[in-house]
């Protein structure tokens, strides 16, 4: 099942903690080290949520969180394999939360999409040689799809892509501070 959000819409970033948490309380690696792998760069305003989202979020600090992926250090297209591999083996029983930007329909910018599994970033832009990442996946949809997909990434607006950082940063934050706590109902 798949989770959408507005991000333009009030109380989105806790409702997508509140989704989030319960995603992470009933899944099997449940009370697992987690592990939030923010995946794009900042070289494109529209690929650049992953790492916005990594740089808000290491500057809070949250108990039983490593983060890959921020401005200062990218998880990108050409870093992905190694970083993957080293998260293996670093935390290879952590609950993996991936986040990428992503493209869809013009109905659809603006909205995050969330769920249990891997995503398969680069595939918006034709990269499908990147390997899948995540146990559980939040995309934020910044542009439409169509032609010339790297372009459009390039020339999406920035207030878009920090609206869904924004939410996207606060449900997870939510999720992960109250989750042992229970402040956010299920």
């Amino acid at each position: 099942m798949i989770f959408y959000y507005d991000s333009n819409t009030d109380g989105c970033g806790f409702a997508v903690g509140k989704t989030l948490k319960a995603l992470i309380h009933t899944h099997p690696k449940a009370g697992s080290p987690i592990v939030l792998l923010c995946i794009g760069t900042d070289r494109s305003t529209g690929d650049s949520l992953g790492p916005l989202i990594g740089y808000k979020l290491s500057r809070r600090k949250i108990e039983n969180l490593t983060i890959y992926g921020t401005l200062d250090n990218p998880v990108h297209a050409v870093n992905l394999e190694d970083t993957l591999k080293k998260i293996k083996k670093k935390h290879p029983d952590a609950l993996i939360i991936a986040v990428d930007a992503s493209l869809g329909t013009s109905a659809h910018i603006g909205y995050i999409t969330l769920g249990i599994g891997s995503l398969k970033p680069g595939i918006g832009v034709n990269k499908k040689t990147l390997p899948e990442a995540g146990d559980i996946f939040i995309t934020g949809i910044v542009n439409f799809t169509g032609m010339l997909d790297s372009l459009l990434l390039q020339s999406t607006r920035l207030s878009i892509v920090m609206k869904l950082a924004d939410c996207i940063s606060l449900g997870i934050f939510s999720a992960l501070l109250y989750k042992e706590q229970g402040l956010l109902q299920q």
